[in-house]
């Protein structure tokens, strides 16, 4: 049966390694709108058996209220963390996949303290990084640190995502969060995509011409 919680056993067993691990993970990969975002995230040693007192555990698997409490105990109990994104300008001239990776890179240069290793989650190592890497597969849940940047990644981008509706009311953004729920593919066909929609997205192909090409730069 699958433990409903993160435990200590791999990051203790990795901060024997090294001191200063920063744990990077990316949110809003498959959205149709808004950037990509990644947080960095250092941790004390201290703070592991505190973070595994409060559960803590993938942000997919936590309510938004539980994920925003944690993400204020994380960053506090943090050495240091940082987010970074990329947009969704960049996200189309590069692809997704490269969009993530540089919103990590982005995230971990930010840091206020240099890594001695970044652990990232996935397959995918993050290009000309100046520090050492290993990723992991699944890493949000199996590591502390990882699940702890995707916590603070997720009540980021979830955040600025609520701003964001208040401008484009429309696509019904404070419920999706700029993925393609029902609600969202209606008004993308009915409207139009925004200029945060991601165009090189199929669902956001849309001609914007329909609605007398209100975004229009």
């Amino acid at each position: 049966m699958k433990r409903a919680y993160i435990g200590l056993e791999f990051d203790t067993a990795l901060s024997e390694q090294a001191l200063a691990i920063a744990g990077v993970d990316e949110v809003g990969r498959g959205a149709l709108f808004g950037p990509v975002v990644a947080a960095a995230v250092i941790l004390p040693t201290s703070a592991l058996s505190t973070l595994v007192e409060a559960q803590i555990r993938d942000s997919k698997q936590l309510s938004a209220y539980r994920r925003e409490e944690l993400a204020k105990q994380i960053c506090k109990l943090a050495v240091t963390w940082s987010v970074g994104f990329a947009s969704s300008k960049e996200i189309d001239q590069i692809n997704i996949l490269q969009a993530s990776l540089l919103a990590m890179k982005r995230a971990i240069f930010k840091l206020k303290v240099e890594p001695q290793l970044c652990l990232v989650d996935g397959i995918h190592a993050i290009k000309d990084l100046a520090y050492p890497q290993q990723t992991l597969v699944k890493g949000d849940e199996k590591s502390i640190i990882i699940a702890s940047a995707s916590i603070v990644a997720k009540v980021w981008r979830d955040d600025l995502i609520m701003r964001l509706a208040l401008k484009y009311p429309m696509y019904d953004l404070v419920a999706n969060k700029g993925y393609g729920s029902p609600r969202h593919l209606q008004a993308l066909k009915k409207y139009g995509a925004s200029p945060l929609h991601r165009l090189s997205f199929r669902p956001c192909q849309v001609d914007v011409a329909a609605f007398g090409g209100k975004w229009a730069d």
